[in-house]
């Protein structure tokens, strides 16, 4: 149960308090290592043994030690020269490879003979003082984590989703870490959860505005315009958030499911727990997607009652004023025999009649609500 405790003190951060803080680090190339390396680091019995070595030099050092070992590499948008040597190196997948290098790829998880390919999609809260018809919500990141017997690499892609903290509470717990590779690609997996949970609830409070100011629009008599924009750019990010959420659902399950070689057993157990937080993220996002149908459906439903509501008001007072219209047509025809044409009083008479006429129907249509 110690560890149990240890591991969620470890492995899961006060995301909330963060969600809204972009995490971009600087690469510090360690030794004779590609620019693109953020860390190198060589661990035994879960504490780190060395400071300044290349990804070369950390594998000969852990294939070296007759204890348990292993090398965590971290690598922020490397290009294709830059990842060629370590991938030759330590024998990583030339079509995982090329994925890692390329970024924007789908969440999944490959496995291949001596290694388990896996890509998480980072989610970032964008702040915005006022949702407009082109805020943007979501800001997304890539990290693939490659997981083999005694190495772990990782390669970030975006701005934020920095891993830097996360190694630091890693290195704080040596009984976590001695439980090999599959340690940190747990550690990455809860991260990368906890921050979409984090997310969720922002987003939710963003939906939540957007609907009190549709019905109340609606209740008030105010017709605010634009509000359908707003909407659909709303819906267009929850969209984002769902591409990210959804694929790596199957992932995470057969991580927690599945007996695999490289996932250490104790560790396997809490791929479920992220998993289940994972599944809860999910039908959040689908709630998100199904409750902005019904929010945009109601925006143009409002939209349609409205211009009903003006086409109703043109109409009456174009009735109104086809009386006066009418009349004073009939009278400009100028014939000789027209009644009431040798009366002293016609002229007051006609006005008073259409004016009698145009009140009675304008009555009318305030009765029955048109106007």
């Amino acid at each position: 149960m110690s560890m149990i405790r240890d591991l969620r003190a470890a492995v899961r951060p006060a995301l909330r308090r963060n969600a809204h803080r972009s995490y971009a680090q600087d690469r510090t190339p360690a030794g004779d290592a590609p620019s693109a390396v953020v860390d190198c680091a060589v661990y035994q019995d879960g504490r780190r043994v060395s400071q300044r070595l290349g990804p070369t030099e950390a594998l000969r050092a852990v294939r070296a030690c007759p204890d348990d070992g292993f090398v965590w590499i971290g690598l922020h948008e490397p290009t294709e020269r830059e990842f060629s040597g370590i991938a030759q190196e330590y024998g990583l997948h030339p079509l995982a490879v090329e994925d890692a290098v390329h970024a924007h790829q789908r969440p999944k998880l490959d496995r291949y003979d001596d290694s388990i390919f896996t890509v998480f999609k980072t989610i970032h809260y964008v702040e915005h003082a006022q949702l407009t018809a082109t805020s943007e919500v979501v800001e997304t990141g890539e990290v693939m984590c490659f997981t083999g017997r005694d190495y772990v690499i990782t390669v970030r892609h975006g701005g934020q989703g920095s891993l830097r903290a996360l190694r630091h509470r890693l290195e704080e717990n040596a009984e976590l870490l001695s439980k090999g590779p599959s340690a940190v690609l747990h550690a990455i997996a809860d991260q990368t959860v906890d921050g979409y949970l984090a997310v969720a609830d922002a987003v939710q409070d963003d939906i939540d505005e957007v609907e009190i100011e549709v019905f109340s629009n609606t209740a008030s008599g105010n017709r605010r315009r634009g509000d359908a924009g707003r909407i659909y750019q709303l819906k267009r990010e929850v969209l984002e958030f769902k591409r990210a959420v959804s694929p790596l659902l199957r992932p995470m399950q057969q991580l927690g499911e599945r007996p695999m070689r490289l996932v250490d057993p104790d560790i396997q157990d809490y791929f479920r727990d992220v998993a289940d937080h994972l599944a809860r993220v999910n039908e959040q996002v689908l709630g998100f997607d199904d409750l902005l149908n019904s929010i945009l459906q109601a925006n143009l439903a409002q939209a349609t009652v409205a211009q009903n509501e003006d086409m109703r008001k043109i109409t009456s007072w174009a009735a109104i004023f086809a009386v006066p219209t009418m009349i004073t047509g009939i009278y400009g025809m100028n014939f000789d025999y027209m009644p009431e044409t040798e009366w002293q009083f016609g002229y007051p008479a006609v006005l008073a009649l259409t004016v009698a006429i145009c009140v009675a129907i304008h009555r009318g249509f305030r009765h029955n609500g048109w106007l």
